[in-house]
């Protein structure tokens, strides 16, 4: 493998349903055509995320690996159908359990390396747990395993913002019609008190798959206790990286060094 110029990337719009509603999707191939048995890489975005947030990220990745790749949105998120509120507290469960199997086989991807972020880097772990057979690998930035005051406290000042700043108008370029219920299923979710509990440290053991794990060092809604407990308790080789000068967006606020790190992680692994 090789870098590609991004520009060279083939981008192809595509959709999924789950229960009768539109998720839609974004393939990203590289112009030279991969292995037949190459695995395709799938992002999983943050938990206010979508498709247009992750800007030209995955593009960067297919370009310096070679592999093709795969980027999607969830209910309520972007251009896809609305959230039924409330959300269940189960909800990254659901998405890793049901909803992201649907999606890899509406894609036809027998095979993949998983890159998710926030919410997204949850329901990598979650999956890799329950389709151990399914996932040859799995990159997390800035995942959650468990619920810390500090998360906490990064929602109520992001609920603050919400209420006093321009918030709502930003996300709304990119969720339009669902930007306040997409807010309010997160806002409300994580502070709750019947949440609090959450944790999902009993699933790492099952995964098998090597992880990259990787967060900011100045992560405004977690620790590195979130790194060592994946890293500690993951089944399969896990690979720590805490990033300096660097907090919740590490593909954004140290994007080389993360582009690095996922690019050799990855070429390790075919």
């Amino acid at each position: 493998m090789s870098d590609t110029d991004p520009m060279t990337i083939c981008r192809t719009e595509t959709r999924f349903r789950w229960q009768g509603k539109s998720l839609p999707g974004l393939r990203l191939d590289p112009p030279a055509v991969p292995p037949a048995d190459a695995p395709c890489l799938v992002f999983l975005h943050e938990a206010l995320g979508s498709i247009r947030l992750w800007r030209d990220f995955p593009d960067a990745v297919v370009a310096m690996t070679g592999l093709p790749a795969l980027v999607y949105e969830r209910l309520g998120h972007g251009g896809a159908g609305p959230l039924t509120l409330p959300r269940g507290l189960d909800y990254l469960h659901v998405e890793a359990e049901q909803v992201l199997p649907a999606v890899l086989e509406q894609a036809g991807i027998g095979r993949a390396i998983l890159i998710g972020h926030s919410d997204g880097g949850s329901i990598a772990l979650l999956h890799a747990a329950a389709f151990p057979e399914r996932i040859m690998a799995a990159v997390t930035l800035a995942a959650h395993v468990f619920v810390e005051e500090v998360t906490v406290a990064g929602v109520h000042e992001a609920m603050a913002a919400w209420r006093t700043t321009d918030l709502p108008d930003k996300l709304a370029k990119y969720h339009g019609s669902n930007t306040e219920a997409l807010y309010r299923a997160w806002a409300e979710t994580w502070t709750s008190d019947e949440f609090r509990p959450w944790n999902i440290e009993d699933c790492l053991p099952r995964i098998s798959c090597p992880l990259l794990v990787i967060q900011g060092a100045e992560d405004e809604y977690a620790t590195p206790a979130q790194v060592q407990a994946i890293c500690r308790g993951a089944g399969g080789p896990a690979t720590p990286l805490l990033i300096p000068d660097c907090a919740h967006q590490p593909h954004r606020q140290q994007r080389d060094a993360v582009l690095d790190a996922i690019t050799a992680f990855v070429r390790e692994m075919v």
